[in-house]
């Protein structure tokens, strides 16, 4: 009997809020992101496999705070030219109002996904590790920094260059600290 495939987890950080819905990218194609000691990228349509599938949507990879879920249609997922995005209804659950709350505040660190990797669905340069095919679990609003750091959160209501600038003015100096 084999082994169960260990979920692997990635953030990003980009949402926007309108009313109770957060939209955004759960994924971006190209950005690298450092993970342990090798460098990691997602190839565009990686994640076209699994947008037939069941997919959630959870707070902090919470199985116990699920916020959606793309079988009831209160996840809508989609690739494009840029990564995988997501719309999202928020329920009104405790979970819920407190991802609207930190939403509108701008204080959500972003977005994340689990995944495992089927075979074949990833190539190898050096330490350097590229995402082709993967099993897309769920993905998570998450309260922390991304991992990978070339996607953003932000309201959609605000004024998103201003929003992207501070942000990266505050990745920057968390970096620094780091």
């Amino acid at each position: 009997m084999a082994a169960a495939a260990q979920i692997e987890r990635r953030a990003f950080a980009e949402i926007r809020s309108t009313g109770r819905r957060l939209e955004g990218y759960a994924a971006t194609f190209g950005a690298e992101a450092r993970i342990g000691p090798f460098v990691e990228s997602i190839a565009p349509g990686a994640f076209a496999a699994s947008l037939r599938g069941d997919v959630l949507a959870l707070l902090d990879h919470d199985p116990g705070k699920v916020l959606g879920r793309t079988r009831s249609g209160t996840l809508r997922l989609s690739e494009d030219a840029r990564g995988l995005a997501f719309s999202l209804d928020l329920p009104d659950t405790q979970a819920g109002r407190d991802v609207l709350a930190l939403a509108e505040r701008g204080d959500l660190g972003g977005m994340s996904f689990g995944f495992t990797v089927p075979k074949g669905g990833e190539a190898w340069n050096g330490q350097r590790r590229e995402l082709r095919t993967v099993a897309l679990q769920e993905i998570s609003v998450v309260q922390a920094w991304p991992a990978y750091p070339d996607t953003e959160l932000a309201l959609r209501a605000a004024d998103r260059d201003a929003a992207r600038r501070a942000r990266r003015l505050r990745l920057a100096e968390i970096r620094q600290w780091a």
